[in-house]
Formats: C-alpha cells, sequence, structure tokens
C-alpha cells in the first residue's frame, strides 16, 4: 500500500523578504496609513507568502502564522482579554485597541512582555481579569478564505493551542482555572469548527506547553479539553508540539486527535525512544519535524531520509508529513541576497526559502523512492563538508588557550561582602545610585552617519569625530539630569551582538537575514561558523573618551557570552559549551583592557542566559553549568575595586534566582515594570543576595511614567532589597526611544530616587 506523504512547515516567516511587515505596521504607527490601508497591504503581503511558498513545492501551506503583532495578543484580542485599563480607549475592539495593549500609550501601560518558551521571541502575556469571554471576529477564516482566492494547494489552519494559551494567561489564581477553561474551550471549538467548515484539511493545534512538565492535574486538564474539542467539531486536529518531546508521551499520545506533529530536532532522542517504546496510533497522521526551524545551516539529505525511513519501520501504514521542527518565524527568510558571505559559507546555509526545497526533496524520496534532484544530495553533503574543514574551525591558538586554563580562572579572590566594602570607599557613590543600561536613542542622524561610513561615503575619521561629538552631547545631558553612574550611549553598535561579532574572528554577517525579535523589532543574528578569538580591543577607545569628558564613573558595556551565543545562529559541529567557552574567553581580555584603561565599572549583559535553558527543569543542569561558568570566565580577572555589572530582562526570575545568583556579579539589573510584583514576590521567597537594579519604567512603551508611579515601585521594592544594595535604573537599553521622552522619563527617574534618598535621611 502506498503511504500518503505530504510536505509542508509548521509556519512560515511573516516579515516578508525586506521586512514589509514591519515597515506596514510601523506606517500605521504613525498615522500615514489608515486602518484599511493597513489591512489591505497585510492581505497583500500573505498572499504573496502563499503564492511563494506554493512555487518552492510545499503540498500543504499553512495559514494562521500571520499576525498583527504577536499570535498570543491576537487571540487574546480575539477572545475579549481586553483589560480593564485599555477599555476607555475609543472603539475599544479596533487595532487603536490592539496596540495599545502591545506597546502602551500616553495614558496606559502596555501589556507584559516575556520570551516564548526558549527563544529569542518576545510575546505578549495574555490577561485574565475574570471577565466573560467572547469571541470577536474570527480573523482566521477571513485569511483562510483570502488563501484560497491565491491557490488550489491544500491549506492547514494554525491556531496556538487552548492549554499553552491558559498557562501563559495571567491574571487568575488555580481556583480560577476551571472557570476560565469553561470559557475558552467552547471558544476555540467554535474558531476550529468555523475553520473546518471554511475549507481547512487540518487545524494545526499548536501546544508547545506539553512539552514542560506535567503534573496529573495538567494531563488530566489536557485531556478534558481535546476530549471536549473532539466532540464539538468535525476538523481533522493535529496537535503539534515543538521545542522539546512531547511530555507524558504514553497518555497524551491517546488524545482523540486526527494527528501529532513532533520535534525530532531538539525532542528527536525522547521521542524516538517514545515511539519505540509505547508505539505509534496507526489511525493517526505523524508529522515528523524533521527541518530544524532555528537554525540556518543546510540538512544532510540522504541522512535525514533514512532516519525517516527509520520511523516508517515503527509506523508502515501511517499517513506522514515532512515538515519544519517549528515554525520558520526563527529563521530569516532567504539567502538569495547574501552574495557577500565567503563561498565556503554560503554554500552550507539554508534560511526558510531553502530549507522548504530540502523538505520537498525528501518528501518526494520517501514517497517513490528516487531523489527528483540527485544533485542537490551529493551538494549537501559536499557543502557540509567543506566548511567543517576550512582553517576558520580549527584555530589551535584558541584550543591551546583554552586547555591552559585553571579553576582559579573562574573565581573572584575575595567574597562579595568584602569586594562591597571595597568597592564603596573607591566609587563613593549615594544611595540608590542611578544608571541606565547602556544604549542611548539613535537618532535618524546617527543611522545616516553609520550607512555613510559603511558605503565609504564618510571616512573613519570623520565618523569618529561625529560619533565622539553625539557621546559628549549625552554625557551632558546625562550630568544635567543628575545620573551617578553614566554610560557612552553605544552610538555606533546597530545591535549588541553584531557590533561584537564584527570585531571577533569566528563571526560572519549577513545582508537581511532578519528575523523577528518583538513586535516590529527584528534583529539580523550573527552567524558563529568558525573558532572564536579576540584580536584587539573592542569598547576601550569609546569608553576611555566618554570618561574623559566628565568626572563621574562611566560604565564599561560589554554583551555576554551566553547572549552573544543564544542570540547568533551558532556552528552545529561542536558543542554550544564549547562555543561559550571561546566567547567567555575573548571577553575576558577585553575585560582586561578595559579595566588597564581606568574603566572601574564593567558591565556584561546576559539578557538571553534563561532562553537557552532546555525547558524542562530536570535539563537544567547541564546547560546552567556551562553558561555559568561562561559568564564567570569572562569576568572574574578583575581587581576587587572594580565592579561587574549584569543586565537581564523579560525572562521570568521567579524561578531563576540561584542561576543568576551563581554569577557572582557584583550589580544585577533587572526588568520590573511590567512585571513588578512578581519579582518583589520571587524576592521575598529567595533573596539575593548581591546588588539589585531595579527597572522602574517601560522602555518598549513610548510612555513617560511620573515620579509618583516609579516611587511606588522602589518603596515596594524596599521590603526586599537593602538600601546600601539597591540601583535604580530603567529596564533596558534606550535605543529604540526617542530623545525627549528618554530625557523625561529619566528626569523623572532621579528624582524617584532622590525621594528614597530623602525618605532614608528622615528616618535616620
Amino acid at each position: 500500500m502506498k503511504v500518503s506523504v505530504k510536505a509542508a512547515v509548521v509556519g512560515y516567516p511573516y516579515i516578508g523578504e525586506n521586512r514589509e511587515w514591519k515597515k506596514i505596521v510601523e506606517r500605521f504607527w504613525k498615522q500615514e496609513l489608515s486602518e484599511r490601508e493597513l489591512q489591505l497591504e497585510f492581505a497583500n503581503l500573505r498572499k504573496a507568502s502563499i503564492k511563494k511558498q506554493e512555487a518552492l513545492g510545499l503540498t500543504q501551506i499553512t495559514v494562521g502564522d500571520f499576525t498583527y503583532y504577536d499570535r498570543m495578543l491576537d487571540l487574546a484580542f480575539l477572545f475579549n482579554m481586553i483589560p480593564e485599563r485599555y477599555q476607555h480607549i475609543e472603539g475599544a475592539k479596533t487595532l487603536t485597541t490592539y496596540y495599545a495593549m502591545a506597546r502602551g500609550n500616553d495614558d496606559t501601560v502596555a501589556s507584559e512582555m516575556t520570551k516564548w518558551f526558549n527563544t529569542n521571541y518576545h510575546y505578549i502575556v495574555p490577561e485574565y481579569n475574570d471577565a466573560k469571554l467572547q469571541l470577536n471576529h474570527n480573523i482566521y477564516v477571513d485569511w483562510l478564505n483570502e488563501a484560497k482566492e491565491v491557490t488550489g494547494t491544500e491549506l492547514k489552519a494554525t491556531l496556538i493551542g487552548p492549554y499553552t494559551f491558559a498557562k501563559l494567561t495571567k491574571g487568575y489564581d488555580e481556583k480560577q482555572l476551571a472557570s476560565f477553561m469553561i470559557q475558552l474551550v467552547p471558544l476555540y471549538s467554535t474558531l476550529i469548527q468555523q475553520l473546518a467548515e471554511a475549507g481547512a484539511s487540518s487545524v494545526q493545534i499548536e501546544e508547545p506547553a506539553l512539552t514542560l512538565e506535567l503534573t496529573e492535574e495538567d494531563i488530566r486538564l489536557v485531556e478534558e479539553i481535546y476530549k471536549q474539542l473532539d466532540e464539538a467539531t468535525t476538523a481533522n486536529i493535529i496537535l503539534t508540539t515543538y521545542f522539546e518531546a512531547l511530555s507524558n508521551y504514553e497518555r497524551l499520545i491517546k488524545l482523540p486527535v486526527a494527528g501529532f506533529g513532533l520535534d525530532f530536532v531538539h525532542g528527536k532522542k525522547e521521542n524516538i525512544q517514545a515511539i519505540r517504546h509505547y508505539g505509534f496510533p496507526q489511525d493517526k497522521v505523524l508529522a515528523i519535524g524533521l527541518i530544524n526551524g532555528r537554525d540556518i545551516w543546510r540538512t544532510n539529505l540522504m541522512e535525514q531520509a533514512q532516519f525517516v525511513q527509520a520511523i516508517q519501520y515503527y509506523i508502515p501504514n501511517n499517513e506522514i508529513w515532512i515538515q519544519s521542527s517549528c515554525s520558520l518565524q526563527h529563521c530569516p527568510v532567504t539567502t538569495k541576497v547574501e552574495v557577500t558571505l565567503q563561498p565556503v559559507l554560503k554554500n552550507a546555509l539554508a534560511f526558510s526559502d531553502e530549507k522548504i526545497p530540502e523538505i520537498v526533496q525528501i518528501t518526494e524520496y520517501i514517497e517513490t523512492g528516487v531523489w527528483p534532484n540527485p544533485s542537490a544530495v551529493s551538494a549537501s553533503m559536499k557543502a557540509i563538508e567543506a566548511l567543517q574543514t576550512d582553517v576558520s574551525r580549527n584555530n589551535e591558538k584558541v584550543a591551546n588557550e583554552l586547555k591552559q586554563l585553571t579553576n582559579q580562572d573562574f573565581h573572584r579572590p575575595l567574597a562579595f561582602e568584602e569586594r562591597l566594602a571595597l568597592q564603596q570607599q573607591a566609587l563613593n557613590l549615594p544611595l540608590f545610585p542611578t544608571t541606565t543600561i547602556g544604549s542611548f536613542p539613535q537618532s535618524r542622524e546617527v543611522k545616516a552617519w553609520r550607512a555613510a561610513w559603511r558605503k565609504g561615503n564618510l571616512s573613519d575619521e570623520a565618523y569618529e569625530e561625529k560619533l565622539n561629538e553625539e557621546t559628549t552631547r549625552w554625557i551632558h545631558i546625562q550630568e544635567q539630569l543628575g545620573l551617578d553612574v553614566l554610560v557612552h550611549g553605544e552610538f555606533e553598535r546597530t545591535d549588541m551582538v553584531e557590533y561584537f561579532g564584527e570585531k571577533l574572528e569566528g563571526f560572519a554577517f549577513t545582508k537581511n537575514a532578519w528575523v523577528v525579535s518583538y513586535g516590529s523589532r527584528c534583529v539580523k543574528p550573527p552567524i558563529i561558523f568558525g573558532d572564536v578569538d579576540w584580536t584587539a580591543p573592542m569598547t576601550v577607545k569609546e569608553a576611555v573618551f566618554a570618561q574623559s569628558k566628565t568626572s563621574k564613573y562611566v560604565k564599561g558595556m560589554l554583551t555576554g557570552p551566553v547572549t552573544i551565543l543564544n542570540w547568533s545562529f551558532v556552528r552545529d559541529d561542536i558543542s554550544r559549551a564549547d562555543v561559550a567557552s571561546q566567547i567567555a574567553l575573548a571577553l575576558r581580555k577585553e575585560v582586561a583592557a578595559l579595566e588597564d584603561a581606568g574603566i572601574r565599572i564593567i558591565q556584561v549583559d546576559e539578557p538571553a542566559l534563561r532562553e537557552g535553558l532546555p525547558l524542562r527543569k530536570e535539563n537544567w543542569a547541564d546547560y546552567l553549568q556551562w553558561a555559568v561558568k561562561a559568564f564567570k570566565l569572562s569576568t572574574s580577572n578583575v581587581d576587587n575595586e572594580t565592579q561587574i555589572h549584569t543586565h537581564m530582562c523579560y525572562c521570568e526570575f521567579n524561578d531563576f534566582i540561584e542561576p543568576i545568583t551563581a554569577l557572582n556579579a557584583d550589580v544585577i539589573s533587572l526588568e520590573t515594570s511590567r512585571s513588578h510584583g512578581e519579582l518583589i514576590h520571587s524576592l521575598q521567597d529567595d533573596s539575593y543576595p548581591y546588588s539589585v537594579g531595579l527597572g522602574v519604567y517601560d522602555i518598549h512603551s513610548p510612555r513617560v511614567p511620573d515620579i509618583v508611579e516609579m516611587t511606588d515601585i522602589l518603596n515596594d521594592s524596599l521590603a526586599v532589597i537593602p538600601a546600601p544594595l539597591f540601583w535604580v535604573n530603567p529596564d533596558c537599553g534606550l535605543k529604540t526611544r526617542q530623545e525627549p521622552e528618554t530625557i523625561a522619563a529619566l528626569k523623572n527617574m532621579v528624582a524617584a530616587a532622590k525621594v528614597l534618598r530623602e525618605k532614608l535621611d528622615v528616618k535616620q
């Protein structure tokens, strides 16, 4: 019997080859487009995406992987989960309200934002306030009908699943969960049934939360959810998980759905073992997540085809889909414009538009036993081998330096309490010292200078002079505002990872390999393709210049080794731990160069430390061991009087205090503006022994909080942070903000810190 095999993806990037999506939505925010014009341009972008995927050979195309800002926010808005603070906005169910929830406005704080599992994408956290849910207009049916106008290819709809949506929603306690789910599941049933009736061949329900640890109560809840969906709909539901293996496989594989999508990249070992041990239902579809949706490397086609055949041994008669391991949203769109990369690297790359033909090749081979393009098979193997043997991956100097490290290289000489006393004496800072995270607004002029310099239209000397002028201007602004510890502003940096990668060996950079970080914020991750090596100071000149313009301390600003790793596309021929060690060794040399140049406060940011964690706590230990070790290698070679800062944001600190503590940083600055209460609660349960800098306002919103609002946050925090260990700062860098709002917010922040100082003086 011939088995049906389909070529699919979990989802496709919605931003467009040239970030068209970003440009459309930002024009709307600037009121250059009406809502109707926005909708028309988005529709054209979606249709173009459908046509492209069809042309690339997919036999099944996904609809519903688009978003107006964030897919979790799309669902919350669809279910009328609009928090009370937005209800006053005129036309409470329009995109004006939707974008206010995402970004805030002059009057209202934005919704909380945090990492999407262990990726660098940030989603908007839905808020449930016990209000009655209802279904607003079903945009997914609109998108499905729109796709039917431009393709005859089979269409699969996709939705983030009810269990994942509920687990990532905040605002209710355990007692309210039943009430929440009683309202939520019927809405999902209606959505799914409407999609089936509109012609979706199947409905992909994305449940990445089913790869986490599940309690017996969780499992029973999932079983009840899918029992109700099965009874209420006629849709072919394909329950899809990704980022790790399906948890509690033996129970969940019995759910009443038409099939399962499993990740055979990040959950490969566990999913294979589960199928071998427990089998797979013979009447269900198995969507094999075969091609890595989170990296940019070419696939060994023969090796992967043989892997599929091995799985088929256990399911000889099942319909199978060959697809990406997760949505290709986490992968750039196409390599076709990357003409400046070294051929040995370019030939080894596959972005979304190159991964789809790989899926199609393997699909046709599995279905027919014949490769449609045999030369592609040998080309994939040759390209992979050529990069593996390239000189860039065989740096003996780096290998020898890592071998010579000793245990002493990972530890500061004195304990924190002793260091703190020396630092307080040396730095002589006031109580509640104020600072910023590092970057300041990059104006159009700054961006124009950089573009002209990169094109060769501005000399090195002229570019440096302009940057120095901007640095000087912001040093004076900081002094006028009354900030206690200053920064140079990072005007020379496009991105906190790209900047360092450009100055280190082993990195490569693309022209257009954009992925979404949050909202319309796109990043272009570097590619770590070879051994990483430090060859010259990267930040010393800028820090020393800024320090020469003020009598106050200027922080040296570095991105940490684990963040550089996690925010890059990383070579896959050695372990991530080994790559992190190479980066840490390079940064250690930069830290030493800053200290030698007289910089006494050095910030090594690790905002991405948590996102590299395996999803299940049982697998955390190994990652944390080498990640913490990399940070300590970077920062342990300084004098006791030199103060080491770090920064983290939007990463759920509740169960992460212990790893943060293990970093042994003198000061950590944390995002608290969107999740202040949760952090305070965490610190009540697990005190943090080092100094803490609280992010007292949200830099992702143009809103300027007043002094009272910031003071309230600081007052609440005094209950868990001792005054001598208390720093005050924004929650993240200010590069994306406008100058007037930045100055206004910092002015209020400094004033709030002064209120605390006066309050403490009165008490004493």
